[in-house]
């Protein structure tokens, strides 16, 4: 057990950092996500446009 503490405190940090950029990325890629799935009605829309 005492040889795990200081491997803990080496890692943890790292593994903190990279849960914390996950967590900011997530919304970035769902905007992206939904954003790509509504592509193709908007190319739609762009080709043949709405009479105004």
């Amino acid at each position: 057990m005492d040889q795990m503490l200081p491997f803990i405190g080496d890692v943890g940090f790292p593994i903190v950092v990279t849960l914390y950029l996950l967590h900011k990325i997530e919304a970035k890629l769902d905007m992206l996500n939904e954003s790509i799935i509504g592509l193709p009605g908007r190319m739609r829309e762009g080709i043949h446009p709405k009479a105004s």
